[in-house]
């Protein structure tokens, strides 16, 4: 965490600008003219910046040049700068943000992103902006964080003055031209002024090209695949819920292997009409109930395999599909042979037809519950593996803990990359946790994030941020009985795709559509977007 060295006397004389500021950040952007500006070294920044809705005036036709910037302003004009939306996150990460205050969406937005960080459980929105401390932003928004510490002190006289943490940063930010001295000298605990912030945000758009590079990760992202299955509702839930998610695949539980080794058909007109008028993909699910007894009939006969091959082709070409999705769980590890030759016969089929095969595998954890799958030829043969990173500590699980954590998921993804090609493989993300019951007898109810949400808020439970974890522990106690939930929520979610993102991955799927809140898919966007940034510095 940072230190932050600001007297207190300091912060009590700038408390009152700092409440105007905020009042006019909670406005829309005003004009790009301003009649105070003219003198201002930064004159052409700001106006540049005002135009593109990044910084703001007070309203009333001033910039306020040499007034200080807060940290919630800064943090606001630097998400602007980057074009990355507001998020205002179900679970508070601050307890001195409050939901109500105009900044809440920018904080939470870069928190998400870890822009921004706080002090413990404070953010301090309205303390001014020193200039290290701007300067470690802006190098941490650009990606500048190699440890690259220059030769500060053959630059600035004070450079012994500079906190360790933000050595890096100015000597970044010093050679690329975004900051300079005074005299010889940095100033690293002055208060930064609206007219260096504007100064400093014009230089990096130019420096780092920000404008190419969020171009090019909105069109990264905007070619991701982003797939939902739907477990509960009814379709007019589902296609609300695709339309928030921005969905390009549905897909659908329709079809499932019975007991008999029959298809079971649940295919719905309303789903294939809405998807064709707006242009989104159908890839139909086929599961198998978990049974591990039809599966091992259908996987040991040749004949019930090109039955069931031939009813799939038959729906597609019905139906007009444009793949499908196969979820085959709790397979028997002598099944493995007849897994992968039942997938390598389905793949040929659904290729003449011209439709896509999508397989969902679970992380390979060296157990029986994924000793059938040879994840290589299934992802030689599907166009898509599907991983279902989540169930780390499932339901049923004698010891507590997280649905999926960061070390976990990314431990699972790499090893997947071992035998699958990022761009065939597609990463589903958890809409769901679990509330743990940690005695006399570890127990879990599956809740939604809507769910864990109100619960926290209505138990006054104890939230924490865990760092190794990526996500929050909630704490509370119920009858006497103490009880954790493993949050997934906007900040845990947008980690988990940047760990995909990192990685190049094919594509994104839900579990469970409709079980999510509302911030979730901003902040996933923002988490796409950002990752796929690359800066020219």
């Amino acid at each position: 965490m940072k230190k932050w060295m600001l007297s207190f006397t300091l912060l009590s004389l700038m408390a009152a600008a700092s409440c105007n500021h905020a009042l006019a950040y909670a406005k829309a952007p005003s004009p790009p003219s301003f009649h105070d500006v003219s003198g201002s070294f930064a004159q052409e920044a700001v106006v540049r910046l005002a135009g593109k809705g990044i910084v703001n005036g007070d309203g009333q036709g001033a910039f306020l040049p040499k007034d200080p910037v807060t940290r919630a302003e800064f943090t606001a004009m630097l998400l602007r700068m980057l074009e990355l939306q507001p998020v205002h996150n179900d679970l508070q990460a601050f307890r001195d943000v409050d939901e109500s205050a105009w900044y809440y969406g920018y904080i939470h937005a870069g928190v998400n992103l870890s822009l921004v960080e706080g002090n413990g459980y404070l953010f301090e929105p309205n303390r001014m902006i020193n200039r290290q401390e701007a300067a470690a932003m802006v190098m941490r928004a650009l990606k500048q964080t190699d440890g690259y510490t220059g030769h500060l002190e053959g630059v600035y006289g004070d450079a012994w003055q500079i906190a360790s943490w933000a050595r890096s940063a100015i000597a970044r930010s010093t050679d690329a031209g975004l900051l300079t001295g005074d005299r010889g000298k940095f100033r690293p605990l002055d208060l930064m002024t609206r007219e260096e912030a504007a100064a400093l945000l014009d230089r990096a758009l130019t420096a780092g090209e920000v404008s190419a590079a969020v171009e090019a990760g909105r069109k990264a992202s905007d070619a991701t695949i982003r797939m939902g299955w739907l477990y509960n509702g009814t379709a007019s839930q589902y296609i609300a819920y695709a339309k928030r998610a921005e969905l390009d695949v549905l897909v659908p539980r329709w079809y499932f292997l019975e007991p008999s080794g029959a298809l079971t058909d649940h295919t719905d007109d309303r789903l294939l009409q809405w998807s064709r008028s707006s242009g989104t993909k159908v890839w139909a699910m086929v599961g198998n109930r978990g049974n591990a007894e039809s599966t091992h009939q259908l996987l040991s006969s040749a004949d019930k395999q090109k039955a069931v091959i031939s009813a799939l082709r038959g729906y597609v070409n019905k139906y007009d599909l444009d793949g499908i999705n196969l979820d085959f769980e709790n397979v028997r590890p002598e099944d493995r042979a007849g897994l992968t030759a039942f997938v390598a016969s389905l793949s040929t089929e659904m290729h003449k037809a011209n439709a896509v095969l999508s397989v969902d595998v679970s992380p390979d954890l060296n157990t029986d519950w994924t000793a059938a799958f040879d994840y290589a030829a299934l992802g030689h043969y599907a166009d898509y593996i599907v991983l279902m990173g989540y169930d780390q500590h499932w339901s049923g699980s004698p010891k507590a803990g997280s649905v999926s954590s960061q070390p976990w998921l990314s431990g699972a993804v790499n090893k997947l990359l071992t035998q699958v090609p990022a761009s065939k493989s597609i990463l589903a993300a958890p809409l769901y946790t679990r509330d743990w019951q940690l005695g006399p007898a570890v127990t879990s109810q599956d809740i939604s994030l809507v769910e864990q949400g109100n619960r926290i808020r209505q138990r006054r439970a104890q939230l924490a941020w865990d760092e190794v974890m990526g996500q929050y522990t909630a704490s509370y106690t119920l009858s006497g009985n103490a009880h954790r939930i493993w949050t997934e929520d906007a900040r845990s979610l947008s980690l988990k795709h940047a760990i995909g993102a990192s990685r190049g991955l094919a594509g994104y799927a839900y579990w469970y559509m409709g079980g999510e809140t509302a911030d979730v898919w901003p902040a996933i966007s923002n988490a796409l977007q950002f990752t796929d940034y690359r800066f020219k510095l």
